[in-house]
């Protein structure tokens, strides 16, 4: 069926009004040029039309469920479009990234004009993002050729107006806009550089939840200090009620009579002296944004070992933010690794459904000859899934 030009919607509603408004016509004469006839003829038409009406509302579902809808991460979205018109415009449904609610539009004439755009409301107008980001158009048959806009940076968007993007190669047939943030940010209420959404400092808030300033001049200023942590590379001071608190396994140390208790320290060779006092900040709640995204797998690792949940989470929370082409295989690897199931199913998710695999060919080959077996099968029966839903 032909598509709607200049549809001032894309509700479900009012697609799926416009879908029924024909076979609701033809009823409606039906009723009218028939009256008087026998029974039966009308009954069979009147059937008919039920038939046609029906048929009518399952496709405008199917069109709601899938021509409008964007598929999203934290970071990423993905707008499929197939066979789309001369003549023709068509906006997506809502996809949420960040704070707001956004919206892509095409409209295709002599070019192909693409927007990005955040939906109206009081926080778009209060606070409209600045955002920074790479648009892409990638064609989903054949070799996937992708049209790449240049980089956006730090653009304010308020309105369907602030970023189009007007693409003169003709494009044919299923091809899928693609937007990756970069970042977004908010300005400042009084008056200091925008800050991201993305760096507000949750896991200092939430270390922060767990100790107090005091602790943290404790072990920055050496104040009383009772055991000896050995890094790979260097030593530094800390307290054993602290590290109890904050971990069983250094509680069960220091609870019996092993060398930790005796000798009052503790080697943790598998950590370099950087890695290890990002993880010391972090259990007296001292840690910087910067520091955690810098030092987080080796967080991670020492999460695990020392059985520190709220750790582990945030390290989790983190590394499921940014994931890219250029990282993805390795959180894939150490999702398996510490079973993480979220991060798995969201970096197969991206190599799969959203077709990032085609980019890294090589390196997923290499992925191939080392990962795990069973991880390995699980990315292939993402893959056998993907291919029978489109």
């Amino acid at each position: 069926m032909a598509e709607w030009s200049k549809a001032p919607d894309s509700s479900s509603g009012l697609r799926k009004r416009a879908w029924v408004q024909i076979p609701l016509l033809t009823f409606f004469i039906l009723i009218k040029v028939n009256l008087g006839k026998p029974g039966e003829f009308l009954l069979e038409g009147i059937l008919d039309c039920i038939h046609e009406i029906t048929t009518a509302l399952a496709f405008a579902d199917r069109m709601s469920d899938s021509a409008y809808r964007v598929e999203t991460t934290p970071r990423l979205a993905q707008w499929r479009i197939e066979n789309l018109a001369s003549c023709t415009y068509r906006k997506s449904d809502p996809f949420k990234i960040g704070k707001w609610n956004w919206h892509l539009s095409v409209e295709k004439n002599r070019v192909l004009f693409v927007k990005l755009f955040p939906e109206i409301s009081n926080l778009t107008r209060d606070n409209p993002p600045i955002a920074s980001f790479i648009v892409r158009v990638v064609s989903s048959i054949g070799d996937r050729k992708a049209i790449s806009h240049p980089e956006i940076k730090d653009k304010v968007l308020k309105s369907n107006e602030d970023f189009v993007w007007a693409i003169e190669v003709p494009l044919t047939g299923k091809f899928i806009i693609d937007v990756e943030f970069l970042d977004l940010k908010t300005a400042s209420p009084n008056g200091e550089e925008p800050c991201s959404i993305w760096a507000e400092g949750f896991t200092q808030q939430r270390s922060n939840a767990k100790a107090v300033e005091s602790l943290g001049r404790m072990l920055t200023e050496g104040i009383h200090t009772d055991i000896t942590i050995n890094a790979s590379d260097g030593s530094i001071g800390a307290h054993r009620a602290v590290l109890a608190a904050r971990s069983p396994v250094f509680r069960s140390m220091f609870s019996h009579n092993l060398q930790e208790k005796e000798l009052s320290t503790i080697n943790i060779s598998d950590m370099p002296l950087e890695s290890c006092q990002a993880f010391l900040n972090y259990l007296y709640g001292i840690i910087k944004h910067e520091e955690f995204l810098t030092h987080r797998l080796a967080l991670l690792h020492a999460a695990d070992k020392y059985d520190i949940s709220d750790l582990r989470e945030a390290c989790h929370d983190s590394l499921l933010e940014d994931i890219d082409t250029k990282n993805v295989l390795e959180r894939l690897q150490n999702a398996s690794l510490y079973q993480l199931m979220k991060l798995k199913m969201s970096c197969i998710r991206y190599l799969v459904k959203f077709g990032k695999i085609y980019e890294i060919r090589d390196d997923f080959n290499t992925f191939l000859q080392n990962a795990d077996r069973d991880l390995i099968a699980e990315v292939f029966h993402e893959v056998l899934d993907a291919w029978k839903g489109f």
